[in-house]
């Protein structure tokens, strides 16, 4: 049993919502750290037909057996297959002076119906594929291939599982539920989507390639973001000029394993292009999750200029810049970019992350090994 770097620690009268893919462990999280908790799965048929039905009976259940159920929280999993419960669930904790934790896969469906999302009666959380303080001696190339989502990063026939994840996850998550009605148009959208992993995205060929308009394309984008398939990276553009790019967005899926098989890309060794893409991708994942575990409110964004100088990852509001390189040996030419924006914003910090052996400082810049960088960055010695 790995045990997870995510802490729920409820304060009396708070509830809260655990949010995440599926398959990111969050079921297994709630019954190995609420052991005592009465539990409601909704991906058992018969707890979903009756409470779907009948959503009142989750609160005639509970206040049969209320000296129980106030002494831990009570465990709802899959709750935004039944939005109707979110009322009951609303009342119990007003009067009945229960707490919860709802647990589920994306919340999109619950603001489409109107749903009772309580008011800020609940906290937030994100539960997350594994993260570096989970993994003991992580394997880097490991970590590219499979994923990290835990069963994929665990399992040596992991491409079987991506692929068949892959599938299940648009059959059930996008599909069944109701998200978008041109099915072939999304398949062949999130087919697409490995190719631009990372970069910047073109609206217009994603629409040409899918045959929709590029309002429906923001549409698709915007569904893998409210179902934790993906994130938006945004451009930085505090002091703007004109030589600065700062309308489009990046995106990158929420998993390196998923864009791998969406790629159809296989990496055996540390280098070469395919790899620092994946390299770079990984890194946006630790910084994502470090920002989300930790309660970091400012965001990430990448810089670029319409010169071609750009930086990976800007953090802090542009106090801490990051570049991410492949490469076991960084040459001088290839911070050319980092010293553009050191030069234009003065950053406090200037790092890169690459996978040389030992780190080491050209003046203010930083060159930090991977697993330094990661053991600094959860020690809280980056943000």
């Amino acid at each position: 049993m790995i045990k997870r770097y995510l802490n729920i620690d409820l304060p009396k009268g708070k509830s809260a919502f655990l949010w995440g893919a599926r398959k990111t462990g969050k079921s297994t999280y709630l019954k190995t750290n609420f052991p005592y908790s009465t539990y409601f799965d909704l991906l058992k048929s018969d707890v979903f037909f009756e409470l779907n039905i009948h959503p009142e009976r989750l609160r005639e259940q509970l206040l049969n057996k209320k000296d129980l159920a106030i002494q831990n929280p009570i465990i709802i999993d899959e709750v935004q297959k039944v939005p109707a419960i979110l009322d009951e669930i609303h009342w119990l904790i007003e009067n009945a002076g229960m707490q919860f934790v709802l647990c589920g896969s994306s919340a999109r469906k619950l603001i489409k119906t109107h749903a009772n999302l309580l008011g800020g009666r609940a906290w937030r959380y994100l539960m997350l594929p594994f993260v570096y303080p989970e993994l003991d001696n992580p394997d880097l190339v490991r970590i590219l291939n499979h994923g990290l989502l835990p069963s994929h990063y665990l399992e040596d026939d992991y491409k079987k599982s991506l692929i068949s994840y892959t599938r299940d996850y648009l059959q059930e998550e996008i599909f069944n539920e109701g998200l978008t009605r041109n099915i072939p148009a999304f398949s062949r959208f999130f087919e697409a989507i490995g190719y631009s992993n990372g970069e910047l995205i073109n609206y217009s060929k994603f629409a040409s390639d899918t045959g929709v308009s590029s309002k429906t394309i923001k549409e698709y984008f915007q569904i893998l973001i409210d179902t934790l398939l993906g994130h938006y990276v945004l451009p930085f553009n505090k002091r703007a000029g004109r030589d600065i790019l700062s309308k489009t967005p990046k995106f990158y899926l929420f998993d390196v394993g998923i864009a791998g098989i969406l790629l159809n890309r296989k990496i055996e060794q540390e280098k070469g292009e395919m790899f620092g893409k994946a390299f770079e991708h990984y890194i946006f994942m630790e910084l994502f999750a470090y920002h989300s575990y930790n309660d970091v409110l400012s965001p990430i964004y990448f810089w670029r200029t319409k010169y071609g100088h750009e930086v990976d990852f800007i953090l802090g509001n542009g106090s801490i810049a990051i570049e991410v390189k492949g490469s076991q040996n960084v040459r001088n030419n290839e911070l050319k970019s980092l010293k553009v924006f050191i030069n234009d914003y003065n950053p406090k910090k200037a790092i890169v992350v690459c996978n040389e052996k030992n780190p080491r400082t050209i003046k203010n810049i930083e060159i930090l090994p991977w697993k330094i960088f990661l053991k600094k960055l959860w020690n809280g010695e980056i943000i």
